[in-house]
């Protein structure tokens, strides 16, 4: 299979994919190598030291799965990656050898169905985002000898950029047989529900779920009266609850087939539970908004109280949450943008009080402040706050009974810590 790839130094250079991929071994050994090295080992060793507890136990292929992890993704304090480091250090790379490389900066985590082989390469479906993906290893095909059809793979796979289409295993990889299908499927939805951002690799998931979020969000607003609600904990647990039983009677009186040997959850097994630092509040802010998704925040009535009586914006205790709220990386604009919206004329001496800055109004200086304290927030495109799963995962997940699973109840869940 030969792949036209152009170089920017030498023109067109005709390479076979085999080239490549044993290039693509040499590369990833060099950038092992460079990524253990002494020059960082302040941020490598205390990952490999936590991992290992205090036993200091760690096994190959979890240190493995570490490196790799930190080799490709690992944020250093300047916004590089050790690909990055590893690029800039090597002039002598090629324009082909410096895009594969790079593409390897985001690589695709999964759990794998697999379709067949092909000669050297397995036909992958990853049942998280539910795509295909042609796979080959730097190794060779030894390296899927012992997996066959219908099994799985838990692994990470990188691109070969050059030739489109192309992946390569990345770290570990672990195979399970055919008959770990139930425990695998389950594995899967939890990927897909705490990781969302996995699913959204295949666009069609994005729109799909942008459908099913407005549509679960037109049923809670009809169920508790609004988008926006303030309650104590347990309240805001019972409702939650509440909510998603009524959700599930009308999906089963819909698709009675559906329910057959499920046990719908009960006030003793709840579907939805808040997490620590959520139960400990004095109230929770639960909103469901168009674009941010269902959020859950902690002490929102505080803040309320705040801005319905900005003279409260002279107590620590006020100003504390407030600067939570506007420094945690785990919370949105979404909550301050809501609280400006309902007390527009309390906002301006709030923040005046809060930053110390008698000139700031929040019509000139708001979206800036924002832009200024949360710029992750903004440099990513919005993803809805439901994940789609697909066809086959839903298979897998109901038993080898096939029915669809259109929604696996992403909440993005937020608080102040």
């Amino acid at each position: 299979m030969a792949i036209a790839v152009r170089d920017a130094n030498h023109g067109i250079d005709e390479r076979s994919l085999s080239d490549l991929i044993e290039r693509s071994a040499e590369l990833k050994g060099d950038l092992v190598s460079f990524g253990q090295s002494a020059r960082f080992d302040r941020w490598l060793t205390p990952l490999l030291l936590e991992a290992a507890g205090p036993e200091r136990l760690l096994d190959e292929g979890e240190a493995v799965q570490i490196i790799d992890h930190f080799i490709l993704r690992y944020r250093l304090p300047d916004g590089a990656t050790v690909v990055d480091r590893f690029v800039a250090s090597r002039r002598d790379l090629s324009e082909v050898d410096r895009e594969m490389l790079l593409g390897w900066r985001d690589p695709v985590e999964g759990i794998f169905e697999i379709r067949r082989k092909d000669g050297d390469a397995v036909i992958l479906l990853n049942l998280v985002d539910d795509l295909e993906y042609r796979v080959y290893s730097n190794v060779g095909s030894r390296a899927f000898r012992g997996v066959s059809k219908g099994g799985f793979l838990l692994t990470c796979l990188v691109p070969v950029h050059s030739a489109d289409g192309v992946w390569l295993i990345s770290g570990i990889m672990s195979s399970y047989p055919k008959s770990s299908a139930t425990e695998i499927a389950r594995a899967a939805l939890q990927l897909a529900t705490s990781q969302p951002e996995l699913v959204f690799r295949n666009p069609e998931k994005i729109e799909q779920g942008w459908e099913r979020m407005r549509e679960d969000r037109a049923a809670f607003v009809e169920f508790s009266g609004a988008d926006e609600l303030v309650l104590p904990p347990a309240e805001a647990e019972k409702h939650l609850n509440a909510y998603y039983r009524h959700r599930q009677e009308i999906a089963i009186a819909e698709h009675p087939d559906r329910a057959r040997g499920r046990q719908l959850p009960g006030l003793d097994f709840p579907a939805f539970e808040l997490p620590q630092d959520l139960a400990d509040s004095d109230t929770v802010g639960v909103i469901y908004d168009e674009v941010d998704g269902l959020n859950f925040y902690a002490d929102y009535g505080l803040l309320q109280d705040l801005f319905a009586d900005p003279a409260l914006a002279g107590r620590r205790q006020y100003q504390d949450r407030l600067r939570t709220y506007l420094r945690e990386e785990s919370i949105a604009p979404l909550p301050i943008r809501r609280l400006v919206a309902a007390y527009p004329e309390a906002a301006d001496a709030v923040f005046r009080k809060l930053l110390r800055k008698p000139e700031f109004t929040w019509i000139e200086h708001g979206e800036e402040l924002l832009r200024r304290r949360k710029p992750w927030y903004y440099a990513q495109e919005p993803r809805p706050g439901v994940s789609v799963i697909g066809e086959r995962l839903s298979e897998l997940a109901a038993g080898g009974r096939r029915r669809k699973l259109t929604r696996a109840g992403r909440v993005s869940a937020t608080s102040s810590a």
